[in-house]
């Protein structure tokens, strides 16, 4: 897997002219429950993609039998979710990743400023340092040649 990625706009310009070059990703993976069931928001973030990169978007609980179903592609693989509690439930259900990208995490009431880009809640703080007790490393950067800005 090339990347894992914590990005609530999912599919945007960031993903698509930063990571899917620099890691030379052929799928992009959307692990969403709500996308994995509305073809017509499908399509529309597809439009974003470029055709030579496959798109996927199932449900957070089916990633893992997606990823081990295209696993004997030669692709690098960019995985996106839109959340921290995403990234855990799919991580609970068999998902394994060693490194976690936080991309961007909008800002809402309740929520604590880590980043220019990322804003936590307690539940957010919580999520990411049972992943990272897991032994997952956190990543917190919006595109690949900005330095890692946070350490939880």
């Amino acid at each position: 897997m090339s990347l894992v990625r914590i990005d609530n706009r999912l599919i945007h310009g960031q993903v698509i002219e930063a990571w899917l070059p620099h890691i030379g990703a052929t799928t992009v993976i959307v692990a969403n429950d709500e996308l994995a069931t509305d073809i017509l928001q499908q399509e529309i973030m597809s439009l974003a993609i470029p055709h030579t990169i496959a798109s996927i978007f199932v449900s957070v609980e089916k990633l893992a039998e997606t990823v081990e179903e295209h696993k004997g592609d030669a692709s690098d693989t960019m995985v996106l979710f839109s959340s921290c509690a995403d990234a855990r439930r799919a991580f609970d259900h068999g998902f394994g990743f060693e490194m976690l990208n936080i991309g961007n995490v909008h800002y809402s009431p309740g929520k604590k400023q880590i980043s220019p880009s990322v804003a936590l809640s307690d539940e957010d703080e919580g999520c990411l340092k049972h992943l990272s007790r897991k032994g997952v490393e956190l990543d917190f950067r919006c595109v690949p040649n900005d330095p890692i800005q946070v350490r939880l």
